[in-house]
């Protein structure tokens, strides 16, 4: 059991680009259950948490009912920012305050940071960060959010291909 950051980057280290977009992401070839996979990577998940803007991408683009049978919080400080039926919970805090909760509900799986970069940042700067999985698409955004907008050492533990993707698993350093 551990924290886990689990994301994609661009080479260039962005999640997102400058528009708020992940065209540049979701457009490529990728096996979900395949190295590094979404899939057996959620089969390790028992909590999540987000940001406010990946929470509102993911309503924008997956509309209806809440993707992850898995508790989810989303740090805000907009407690309405929640859609109507979304088993989600919102905090507004510290996030080394949160976590003992995350840990908690995650009942001995993983803790799923899903991000963005600045939400990856407060944990990671809280120490709470195990392991960072990044899935590093073939191109390169120029600008937008970073993967992790701070200075941090990390030890790469493995490594893969997974369709357009390489791969890579980091521990702290």
């Amino acid at each position: 059991m551990g924290t886990v950051y689990y994301t994609a980057s661009s080479l260039d280290g962005y999640i997102v680009d400058d528009h708020g977009s992940l065209d540049w992401l979701t457009s490529r070839a990728i096996d979900q259950a395949g190295p590094f996979g979404i899939e057996p990577f959620l089969a390790t998940v028992g909590a999540l948490v987000m940001g406010a803007d990946t929470y509102e991408w993911i309503l924008a683009n997956h509309p209806g009912e809440w993707m992850y049978s898995q508790p989810s919080w989303v740090l805000t400080h907009r407690p309405g920012i929640v859609a109507a039926g979304h088993p989600v919970h919102v905090f507004d805090g510290a996030v080394d305050d949160l976590h003992p909760e995350l840990v908690r509900a995650a009942a001995g799986r993983d803790v799923w940071v899903v991000g963005g970069g600045d939400v990856a940042r407060q944990f990671s700067e809280a120490g709470l960060i195990d392991e960072m999985v990044v899935a590093y698409a073939p191109c390169s955004l120029g600008a937008g959010s970073p993967v992790l907008p701070m200075r941090s050492e990390w030890a790469l533990t493995d490594s893969g291909r997974n369709g357009d993707f390489l791969c890579a698993r980091w521990r702290r350093g």
